[in-house]
């Protein structure tokens, strides 16, 4: 992650016109008891059933609190900020503030600054500046990591590790809002770290390495081809379309033209969207689509899916 300004964000940009819907969304909400509850029965079965059921199972559902936390960041499932803000700030994952998740990516969405390397908090270019000031080793890393299989086995580790690097130095400069948001979150960790290592058994070490990263690293899957660098907004933006599997698990935001188009769609809505705007989006992204997450693995398991540094340094101001 290269170092990036102060974040500033529009929560209209964000979360995107608001089609009509219902005060309280049941299906994301009932999918949230279903997580946490979920979380709390197959965490409480350590020591009783194997860790081999054990730690995919927890895993699994990491990986879905962390989709509905996208989900809840873009303005569901209520139309109660506070509510919503309260159902998410959970920290099953540990290694990220909820309120530093949601203004980062609010910062991601403005679409205009897609893939640029210091704007776009979720880029994964470099600018040449800031390419030059890594260790050779770092460098080595992350082109390893452009790789599909290099994102599933050093990926997590390595953008876990950036971003506490990261963030820690912004909170040690005091930069605003952050030293709050650790705050918060580390209150929030201890009942979590409470229930998993006294109430459950499970060792700290094995709870973070055996399931939060391995839940980390498939959410990296999705964010691999998500987005490229080229002068066309909405040709930046990627569409992964028979996902049966993956595609719930990260809420369809595998359609994620759509996303960007509307962020403020539930997800159970989006495959139906989907069907119906499908010609357009894909005519607008420029035929950016992989059938499935097997064809992006296909494609790019042993090669880089860009290159480290920005095409053009730095999106340009105006885009096309």
């Amino acid at each position: 992650m290269s170092p990036i300004p102060d974040v500033r964000f529009n929560p209209t940009v964000a979360s995107g016109p608001h089609p009509a819907r219902p005060a309280v969304e049941l299906p994301t909400l009932l999918l949230l008891f279903v997580t946490y509850g979920g979380w709390l029965a197959a965490t409480s079965r350590y020591g009783h059933w194997p860790l081999a059921i054990v730690a995919p199972l927890t895993t699994i559902l990491i990986t879905l609190h962390s989709s509905l936390q996208h989900e809840i960041v873009h303005g569901h499932p209520t139309r109660w900020k506070p509510v919503n803000r309260l159902l998410a700030i959970v920290p099953l994952g540990l290694w990220i503030p909820y309120q530093r998740y949601r203004d980062l990516h609010h910062a991601h969405h403005f679409d205009a600054r897609l893939t640029d390397p210091i704007d776009d908090p979720e880029s994964y270019y470099w600018t040449a500046e800031d390419w030059e000031r890594l260790s050779p080793l770092m460098r080595l890393a992350l082109r390893i990591e452009q790789t599909f299989a290099g994102r599933l086995i050093v990926g997590s580790f390595l953008r876990i590790g950036m971003y506490l690097r990261w963030d820690l130095r912004n909170a040690w400069r005091n930069r605003p809002g952050i030293r709050a948001a650790w705050a918060e979150h580390l209150l929030w960790c201890i009942p979590v770290l409470y229930w998993v290592t006294a109430v459950c058994g499970i060792p700290l070490w094995l709870y973070f390495i055996g399931m939060v990263v391995p839940a980390n690293a498939i959410q990296l899957i999705r964010s691999f081809a998500e987005h490229r660098a080229r002068p066309g907004v909405r040709e930046r933006i990627a569409i992964v379309e028979s996902s049966w599997i993956l595609g719930p698990l990260f809420l369809f935001n595998n359609l994620h033209s759509l996303h960007h188009e509307s962020p403020g769609i539930p997800w159970y809505q989006c495959p139906a969207r989907y069907r119906k705007e499908r010609e357009r989006l894909i005519a607008e992204n420029g035929g950016l689509v992989y059938r499935t997450y097997f064809d992006v693995a296909r494609r790019y398991l042993f090669r880089r899916h860009h290159v480290m540094l920005h095409p053009t340094g730095r999106v340009p101001a105006v885009s096309a």
